[in-house]
Parts: structure tokens; sequence; C-alpha cells
């Protein structure tokens, strides 16, 4: 019995950017109605892969075959491949926020390609858009037709990138890190949502990843890409029971561990942190006369409790909107709050002259490393500036001594990088910078870090890394964490306590053991359930 053709079939494709190769000669096929992950870390060539199908890379030269139902894409016409983008093959893309036209509502984008791929009028258009986004779930979907981008949350703009690529009915959907950005319990809605869309139109999905754990929930087949390679590929039970390639069986050893955390203080240790009845409000305008007179407020934190000792780590979890982001810049005195937050007896002061010794104490690593570091300062004037800030006493000699212990400490020498004070933020890889603004918060010796997302965007190995050394300078320093995550795996890795919030209000908070694995809340078991594998 003869086997069907593929939908899709790359045979020893190729890819190199001025003559350099990035991509060595994949071959990979999909069967119309099969979902097929391409998972490996950032540089494995995953994306440049899916783009090249479409032939997005302008400059990029492609050799080898990208058999569409038996047709070389690499010898169409632009013409032809502008005829077969969107219309049989769409792509979904990363970040919703920087593919959405911000100039344009969601239901006006949608209902264009509604008119240029389907020759629909713009009233049958207009109904259609509508109808797709209350299938992709978002509520409301008359209204938000007329929302632009920046009016939805990521979620939905999520969704709406959904319907976009589901306009023209592909036969084929690339989805390029879908989910990236979203919290954990929306990755999950947003990958079943794609699952139940794909069993309805019987199209085939590619998921471009590095989520394993989402891999596990959603494909029938798996390819692994290492360095332009493809290590490995079969059936999704095959792979993750058996893997067979090294580079495989790395990437499913890479969950954190809680092996490296340091023991908590006693329960009758003082606390560093001490908040009673913590408030966040934020003013919001009241149309008509009546704004003219009241002032009206929204609340995003309500009455909060909570404590850190030295050297343990209170978790935060919840999902966007709980809170969790408005508690951090509270607690960093970067906003107006209401209720007593002390920290080893001060508080803030509301003046930079008067906070200054309190902000050496209290420091941050957000989220993003290359967004967080600046692109014009080297590294050795990033990490310098604290320390000229808080100590200007100090000699060149004596901070340089400082910056070079410090990045030391956090995994980089002056041996593995020559000349590394001089260097900029964008000659270090994600895991690299993350590291560098880690020292840029350590070198002035704080008692507490806030950590913002400190791993949400980087690769699985690389998180483990920054997070067994975290718990390293913890041990070390006998810091105090305050994490701001909703990963579960960071929290059960890094997490003595943790917080639960929900739409401002904690519903729940306890030692990490009794919150993450006997919670009593039902928001809180809601929250465990929606994440893979717990």
């Amino acid at each position: 019995m003869s086997t069907p053709q593929a939908l899709l079939e790359l045979q020893d494709l190729r890819i190199a950017f001025g003559g350099q190769a990035v991509v060595h000669g994949v071959n990979l096929s999909i069967q119309a109605g099969e979902r097929v992950a391409l998972v490996g870390e950032s540089g494995s060539g995953k994306s440049v892969t899916a783009l090249s199908v479409l032939r997005l890379l302008e400059s990029a030269q492609l050799s080898g075959q990208v058999l569409w139902q038996g047709r070389d894409l690499l010898q169409q016409t632009p013409a032809e491949m502008q005829r077969i983008r969107g219309d049989e093959i769409a792509m979904i893309f990363q970040e919703p926020m920087t593919a959405l036209n911000p100039l344009m509502t969601v239901g006006a984008q949608i209902s264009e390609v509604l008119q240029l791929k389907k020759l629909l009028s713009r009233r049958d258009a207009d109904a259609r858009a509508v109808q797709l986004l209350a299938e992709t779930g978002i509520d409301d979907p008359e209204r938000r037709f007329g929302a632009y981008p920046h009016q939805l949350s990521g979620g939905q703009r999520q969704r709406a990138m959904m319907a976009m690529a589901l306009a023209s009915e592909p036969k084929l959907l690339l989805a390029d890190e879908p989910t990236t950005a979203l919290d954990a319990s929306l990755r999950l809605q947003m990958l079943q949502l794609l699952a139940d869309l794909q069993q309805k139109t019987g199209m085939a999905v590619l998921l471009i990843t590095h989520d394993l754990a989402l891999v596990r929930h959603f494909a029938h087949r798996v390819a692994v890409m290492e360095k332009g390679h493809l290590v490995e590929q079969g059936n999704l039970m095959e792979v993750f029971s058996n893997p067979r390639h090294p580079y495989t069986q790395k990437l499913l050893d890479s969950r954190p561990s809680r092996n490296g955390l340091a023991e908590p203080d006693k329960p009758s240790t003082p606390p560093l942190l001490l908040a009673k009845k913590l408030q966040v409000l934020y003013p919001m305008t009241t149309p008509g006369f009546r704004g003219w007179f009241k002032k009206h407020y929204f609340t995003a934190l309500h009455d909060a409790d909570f404590s850190i000792t030295p050297g343990t780590t209170l978790g935060v979890m919840g999902e966007s909107g709980s809170g969790k982001s408005s508690l951090a810049q509270a607690v960093l005195g970067l906003i107006p709050f209401g209720g007593e937050l002390t920290f080893g007896g001060q508080f803030w002061q509301g003046s930079p002259g008067r906070d200054k010794a309190l902000r050496q104490k209290v420091q941050v690593v957000f989220q993003d490393p290359f967004g967080s570091l600046s692109p014009r300062m080297t590294i050795g004037e990033i990490v310098s500036e604290g320390l000229r800030l808080h100590r200007p006493s100090m000699s060149e000699p004596e901070i340089e001594a400082q910056m070079v212990s410090t990045l030391y400490e956090v995994g980089l020498t002056t041996a593995d990088f020559p000349d590394l004070l001089n260097r900029y933020p964008h000659a270090f890889s994600g895991g690299q910078r993350q590291r560098i603004a880690l020292a840029r918060a350590l070198v002035v010796e704080p008692d507490l870090l806030v950590l913002d997302e400190p791993t949400s965007a980087l690769d699985v190995t690389v998180q483990k890394q920054i997070l067994k050394l975290l718990q390293d300078l913890q041990k070390k320093r006998r810091m105090a964490y305050l994490l701001i995550t909703h990963d579960m795996d960071v929290l059960r890795a890094m997490a003595h306590w943790v917080l639960v919030l929900k739409k401002g209000h904690i519903v729940e908070m306890g030692l990490a053991d009794t919150v993450l694995n006997r919670p009593e809340h039902d928001y809180t078991r809601s929250l465990l359930a929606a994440f893979p594998d717990n």
C-alpha cells in the first residue's frame, strides 16, 4: 500500500545568510490533519525553517526543496507565493502586539484578509470577522471587533491573531511560539483552542516552541533541532519516553530542581520586609460632569498582609491583572501605596534623596534582560552605575575590583570574555544578559531582590542555570527574594512561601509545599490544574 503524499515536505532544506549556513539539510514531512511540534532552543533554526516555507526571509539563501502538495515553493513566482500565503498556508507570530497593526482595529485587520483572500464584500467580511472572533473564544466579539490591539489583553490579542490566520481557511497553520507571552493558564487554553480548531477544520499545524510541557499536550509528532540540525524526530510518546539524542535528553532533563534551595530561617526570625494592609490605587477617568468633582480609583491591591525573612523566598502567583506587578512596584517604592510597608524598620519616604539608603538595600531583576539593559552603555557602565550612586567615595580601582568580583560571582569572567567591561549588551546571549542584570543588582550588596519573571524569556536549559545561580547566591549572601512568576516549576524550585493573588486579593498564603501540593482555595487549584504536569 503506497504512503499518501505529504501535505508539506522539506527535503535537504538549507538556509544561509551572507554565506553563513544556519540550517543544515533538514528533512521533515507533515501529513494533512497532523500536529507536529518543532522543538529547540533560541538559535536552533526552528523559526527560520518555518519562515522559509513561506519564503519570508528576503536576504536568505535557500536550497533543497520545500514541497507543498508536490510543488516546490522555492521555485514559485512571487505572485504565486503571495496567493499561497494566508490562503493555503497561514502563520501565527510570537508577539501579537508587534504583529498586529496598531493603527487598525482587530476587526478591520481580519476583514481585510477576507476581502483580499476570499473576495468577500466589506459587509460580509465584517460579519465573518465577528464570527471568527467568537469561534476563537473572544467574549463580546461585536465590541472587540472595533477595538485596537492595545485595548485587548495578551490572550485576546493572540486569539485575534488566530482568527486572522484562520480567516482564509488554510490547509496548514505555522504557529511560531504562539503562547510564550501568556500566563500558564492562558497557554493551555490557547493550545486547547488551537487543537479544537484544528480538529474542526482538518488543517495541519506546525508548532514552533521551546516549551516541552506544552508539546506533551498538543503534538502527534515531535522534531528536535539543535544548531541548525534536525537531530531527532518521531512519535510524541516515543521521543519523550525514550529520547535517543543527547540534546533531546538534555532538554527533557531541564526542569528546575529544588535540591539547591537554602534552608529557611526559623519562624521566630524577625522579618526583613513587613507589609500590613498594603493597598495600591490607580486614578480612573470618569466620563461626564461627575468626574469634575469627585476622583475615582481602581484598587489593584487590597489590604495585603505578608512578610519576608532574611534568606528566604516569597513566591507570588496569579494571572495577569491579579495585582502581582502592583505589589512588586510598591515594595520597590516606585508607586504610591497605602497601608504599612517597612524594610528593616525603615519605610519609603517618596523622595529620591531620603530614599537613597533604602534603595541600595532593595534591588530588582526584570523579566526581559535585553529590554532592561541600556544598549548604549557598556557592561562596565551598567554594572558600576549603582556603585557610583550609592558609594561615591569609592575609587576607580575599587569600583572595577567590585565589578569584576560580582561578574565572576554570576559566572562571567574576563578569561571567558576578554575586554568584558567594554562590551555592549548585544554581544551576549539572553542567559548572559540576565547574569549581567543580576550583577548590576548584586554589586551594591542588597538585602532583598525583587525578581519579576526572571527566567520567562529564557530557554529551558538556560532557565535551569539561572535558577541554580539564584539558589547559590541566596545561600551565600542570605538574601531574601520576592519572586513574581506564573511558572509553577520556578515556584517549586525557588519558593519557601507562596502567596496567591486574585483580582488584587490574597486568597491563599502558606509554605510552598502546602500551597503547591495541598491547596485550599479553588482559585489556587485552578491555577495548578492549568499548568502542565502538576
